[in-house]
């Protein structure tokens, strides 16, 4: 579950590069090679995997020392981060779904982790 926690910061990013990701950027014409070509090279990063399962878990369902990480990366990622990530949520189908099954909204996420197998959780906090 930390391994989750941990990953929440990169949440955002994976999140808007998805939603990023059906924008295509414009052709720049390259230019001639000037030597044979070399293999290229395998990235570095692959592309984020499908959305499998999603949970839902409040964070006052967490350890406090987690609860205390989850705070600070959500501090730390600030306002926009947060819009960016609910906007996210909000345009997926599947997801929106699966926290409007639990009675919540994409205005009670904080953060949210993606594993490699597709597994995304979403971390919510209730109104106080």
């Amino acid at each position: 579950m930390l391994k989750a926690i941990l990953l929440a910061a990169t949440a955002t990013t994976l999140m808007a590069g998805t939603a990023n990701a059906q924008q295509q950027p414009t052709p720049q014409p390259s230019p001639a090679p000037t030597a044979p070509a070399a293999p290229a090279a395998p990235k570095a990063q692959s592309a984020a995997p499908a959305i499998q399962s999603v949970n839902v878990v409040d964070i006052t369902e967490l350890p406090k020392d987690t609860q205390t990480q989850v705070n600070q990366i959500v501090a730390q990622r600030g306002d926009a981060g947060l819009q960016t990530l609910r906007k996210s949520i909000d345009a997926t189908p599947k997801v929106k779904s699966a926290l409007e099954a639990k009675g919540m909204s994409s205005a009670q996420v904080i953060a949210a982790s993606m594993q490699p197998n597709g597994a995304l959780t979403l971390i919510t906090k209730k109104a106080s």
